[in-house]
């Protein structure tokens, strides 16, 4: 399996992203004083189905809010009234909202479905506006590019696609941006911004989260995600690196092939995605499908993504994945592309194998050494902790696992040992958030640990085994060799050194002797009385 007690040498961490100042504070205050107000007309800031399970004090708070509740806030499920109210809030708010939905295993599988619909069944914008923005960001008419133009069949928080046919035939998707979609990103961020200050400034608690860094992390990748010729480019970097694990581990995904003629800053054409969306209930019907398998290539093909090659689709909820038999997947909506460094790859890969193997203490010094752990704590104390949380969930079946139980372990332990947010690791902990509860939506018995040991025990062999450092030092030995010849084809030049000696001038050597000589005159006499 190779040495995993070698010390790592951790690189230095990427920089958190700077912070952007609030643009508007004004219009941000209101704004998110406004986002209060909306969550407590659809009692969804604290909602009357938990109220009896809050604190005695909190619950009078709750019952006070709930006096303002409006008419949507009396129809519906609590998943029901909170979708509406992220629908409300716009793009940043349905973003937070299609992570939760996928946390059946958490939230309870009705509140999941009801937030199911932010994934792709938003309500569309007309199919005009549609045929202008693709005229306006392509420069040609739209019978000029396609055949046939489509109604909507999916409209998302950013944008919605298109069905269209190209003149050879083929069939593609069309993704246009919603008009308008920009602004309201801007003034969401603006409005997170303001929040994450005020929680750094009167929540404690919080700091160790970095709500800035956090902020900012979300920041950049939306504001990448509305650039549909990045996401093209993102499309074709991942469906290569889809390729290229075929016939491996996790080799199970594909995406579909960009269009680059059908390309601009607002639209973007993929072809045709295979098989059902695993938000349709009909998906996991299909005859010949094999949904556990299907749940395990949900996992390892994410994992292969982040391991083997440093990047990996980040917003993999169900809305993004189509499936078909005998269980393989095809990803859409690329807008989000995470990326590990080496020495990241190298930390998840340790720790899940860690945790696999049970080792508690090699993921405690896994943690120290990649500066997840403040030094002045114990690895084994950590260890212990670890161990405290890793036992009762090893092994087991989901169904079997409290999900909030040990997440709020978890978050106990990461506050007793003073650990804060990684801002270069959220988009890895968001994927993983969001793949495991793909996985048990599919599977409500799923064992991701089963699912990621093939993956990472792969990983392990080839970068960590006797292979691997034979190959670590032979790429030592030439990099060495390479210096020394650079050193004898060009070897330092041999450099002259004149030593000059500066002399004085003559003036001021008798100029200083004549001051010496006078000082020294006075000095005497002064002392002359006392001498004689």
């Amino acid at each position: 399996m190779g040495d995993l007690t070698t010390r790592i040498n951790p690189a230095t961490p990427p920089p958190p992203p700077a912070t952007v100042p609030v643009r508007h504070p004004v219009s941000a205050w209101w704004r998110l004083i406004g986002w209060a107000w909306v969550l407590v007309r659809h009692d969804a800031l604290a909602p009357r189905e938990v109220t009896p399970l809050l604190p005695v004090w909190v619950r009078w708070i709750a019952h006070f809010l709930h006096l303002f509740a409006g008419r949507e806030g009396r129809e519906g499920r609590p998943g029901e009234r909170l979708g509406k109210a992220f629908e409300h809030l716009g793009p940043v708010a349905i973003k937070l909202g299609q992570v939760l939905a996928t946390r059946a295993d958490i939230f309870g599988v009705q509140f999941a479905r009801d937030l199911g619909r932010l994934k792709d069944a938003l309500p569309p914008f007309p199919i005009e506006q549609a045929r202008k923005e693709v005229e306006r960001s392509l420069g040609r008419p739209v019978e000029v590019l396609f055949r046939d133009f489509g109604e909507p069949v999916a409209a998302a928080s950013l944008a919605q696609a298109h069905p269209a046919w190209l003149a050879d035939g083929r069939k593609v998707a069309v993704k246009v941006l919603r008009p308008g979609v920009e602004r309201r990103v801007a003034q969401g961020l603006d409005a997170m911004r303001l929040a994450a200050r005020m929680a750094v400034r009167f929540v404690p608690l919080a700091r160790r989260l970095e709500p800035s860094a956090f902020v900012e992390t979300i920041a950049r990748a939306l504001t990448l995600e509305l650039d549909m010729r990045l996401e093209a480019a993102a499309a074709s970097e991942l469906g290569e690196i889809m390729g290229k694990q075929a016939g491996e581990l996790g080799g199970h995904m594909t995406a579909p092939a960009v269009i680059w003629d059908g390309v601009g800053k607002r639209v973007l054409t993929l072809e045709w995605a295979p098989g059902l969306p695993l938000t349709d209930p009909r998906a996991i019907e299909q005859p010949g499908l094999d949904v556990n398998t299907l749940a395990d290539n949900v996992v390892r093909s994410f994992l292969s993504q982040a391991l083997d090659h440093g990047a990996f689709h980040a917003d993999l909820h169900e809305g993004n994945l189509f499936c078909h038999a005998p269980a393989e997947l095809t990803a859409i909506d690329f807008g989000i592309v995470g990326r590990l460094g080496p020495a990241e790859r190298r930390y998840l890969a340790e720790i899940l194998w860690g945790f696999i193997s049970r080792d508690y203490e090699r993921i405690a010094r896994v943690h120290f050494e990649a500066g997840y752990v403040p030094p002045e704590h114990s690895v084994e104390a950590f260890a212990q902790a670890l161990r405290a949380v890793g036992e009762p969930v090893i092994g087991k079946q989901a169904s079997q696992v409290s999900m909030g139980r040990l997440l709020g372990q978890l978050f106990e332990i990461t506050d007793l040992f003073d650990m804060h947010l990684r801002p270069e690791l959220i988009l890895l902990q968001k994927t993983m958030v969001s793949v495991e509860g793909v996985a048990r939506r599919l599977n409500p018995d799923h064992d991701l640990w089963a699912a990621a040991q093939p993956v990472v025990e792969r990983w392990i062999r080839r970068e960590l085994g006797p292979q691997a450092q034979i190959r670590d030092a032979i790429d030592e030995l030439r990099t060495t060799l390479r210096a020394l010849s650079k050193l004898a084809q060009n070897p330092p030049q041999a450099q002259t050194v004149i030593i000059r000696e500066s002399r004085a001038p003559t003036w001021m050597i008798v100029c200083v002797t004549a001051a010496t000589v006078a000082a020294a005159a006075a000095l005497v006499m002064s002392l002359w009385p006392a001498i004689v």
